[in-house]
């Protein structure tokens, strides 16, 4: 018998709580998001996120831990040769990954991939070729690409190749055939990116461009079976909100829902956990790293959880005695540290249930992928073959 009827697991996308012990190897040395966020502010109210015990788990400067904290806590180390979106949470449903996605943050895209691209999209020139933000690179570089039949590449923080294209202009059927062309070349082991992204917009000139709903993510699927697939081929519910669904390609989804914002995507969860399902329900909050973490903004991280706290205020009394809710991260992303990138971080698992009697702090978990593995074991299904993870569900008393 199942001992939760619906599961939701919420990562607060990069939301670290110290370096692993290799994070040298990654060029990440004394990196820790929540407490450099915490040492940067001069306040920081999140009250809910303390009653779930993350202080206890990681003291930090102003957030005090509390006496009695509900539920049951602990770090966990990812296993995979990574500190991005796509590994973090393929982790967390079962899959170990070595072979790493690679970032062109720092350099822009090779000369080979560029050329290639370029005679794969009808010979038009490319420009941009670096890392930026998605609105200032339309700014910069949109008025040439229409003036001149030019094609906007860049990239950012993440392993992501992105292309602009002007809907009225381009047009969208063609912008989605360079996209197309694009993934198929960073197949390829020394230009693999996680993702390829078509980013149409519209727009005549500088100050009038803006990016439309169009958007469409060339991902790569999860190299294996996961824990989602385990849970909807046993005929369970497993909603997406958020990235969650483009992280996976849709793999072991059933229902999949867009967030335009983090608050957004709470508001969908908090609507979701009024209604009746059995799963899980995988959720994505991507507005800490995005707006904030990549852009070294520890006052607007901290905003942001702040804003989440209010929110999970908001969901804990609608959670019902058979839910469970578990709070983590895909990795981290210090905003006070050097660059824009990722951070190799240990993140919080917080787990809570109204029916726990009992609470506490777990040993260090070596993988993420306890979260899968505690998922499957509680709906009674199997772990897809080669799956990292153990379950933690006889912990919850």
């Amino acid at each position: 018998m199942k001992k939760y009827k619906r599961v939701f697991v919420i990562v607060i996308d990069s939301f670290g709580i110290g370096a692993m012990p290799d994070s040298e190897k990654f060029g990440d040395i004394g990196v820790d998001t929540y407490g450099h966020i915490a040492e940067s502010v001069d306040h920081f109210v999140i009250p809910n996120l303390q009653r779930l015990g993350l202080s206890n788990l990681h003291p930090v400067k102003g957030v005090d831990p509390v006496a009695e904290p509900i539920g049951y806590r602990a770090k966990l180390r990812e296993t995979s040769n990574g500190k991005d979106t796509m590994t973090g949470h393929w982790e967390m449903m079962g899959i170990n990954t070595q072979k790493p996605f690679i970032t062109f943050t720092e350099t822009g895209f090779p000369k080979e991939l560029i050329e290639e691209l370029s005679k794969r999209c009808d010979g038009r020139e490319i420009i941009g070729n670096k890392s930026a933000s998605g609105t200032e690179i339309l700014d910069e570089l949109a008025e040439q690409e229409i003036n001149e039949g030019k094609l906007i590449v860049y990239t950012s923080a993440d392993s992501v190749l992105q292309i602009c294209g002007n809907e009225e202009m381009m047009g969208l059927e063609t912008l989605y055939r360079y996209c197309e062309a694009a993934r198929e070349l960073t197949l390829r082991d020394e230009w693999r990116v996680g993702r390829v992204i078509a980013r149409p917009y519209v727009g005549r000139k500088k100050g009038e461009f803006v990016r439309t709903s169009n958007r469409h993510d060339y991902a790569l699927k999860p190299t294996g079976q996961t824990a989602l697939n385990a849970l909807k081929d046993a005929s369970y519910d497993v909603i997406s909100v958020g990235k969650i669904n483009d992280i996976f390609v849709g793999e072991g989804i059933t229902e999949s829902y867009r967030s335009k914002s983090s608050v957004h995507g709470m508001e969908q969860t908090i609507e979701i956990a009024q209604k009746d399902f059995t799963g899980l329900c995988f959720v994505n909050l991507v507005d800490f790293d995005a707006l904030w973490g990549h852009r070294r903004n520890p006052q607007g991280y901290r905003d942001e959880l702040e804003r989440f706290d209010v929110k999970l205020g908001e969901l804990l009394p609608l959670l019902q005695k058979n839910d469970l809710l578990v709070i983590t991260a895909d990795h981290g992303n210090d905003p006070t540290y050097t660059g824009t990138d990722h951070t190799r971080e240990k993140v919080p698992f917080l787990a809570y249930s109204p029916s726990m009697v009992q609470s506490g702090e777990l040993p260090e978990q070596e993988t993420f992928g306890v979260i899968g593995a505690t998922i499957a074991d509680n709906f009674d299904v199997e772990m897809p073959k080669d799956t990292i993870g153990t379950s933690l569900l006889e912990n919850f008393q």
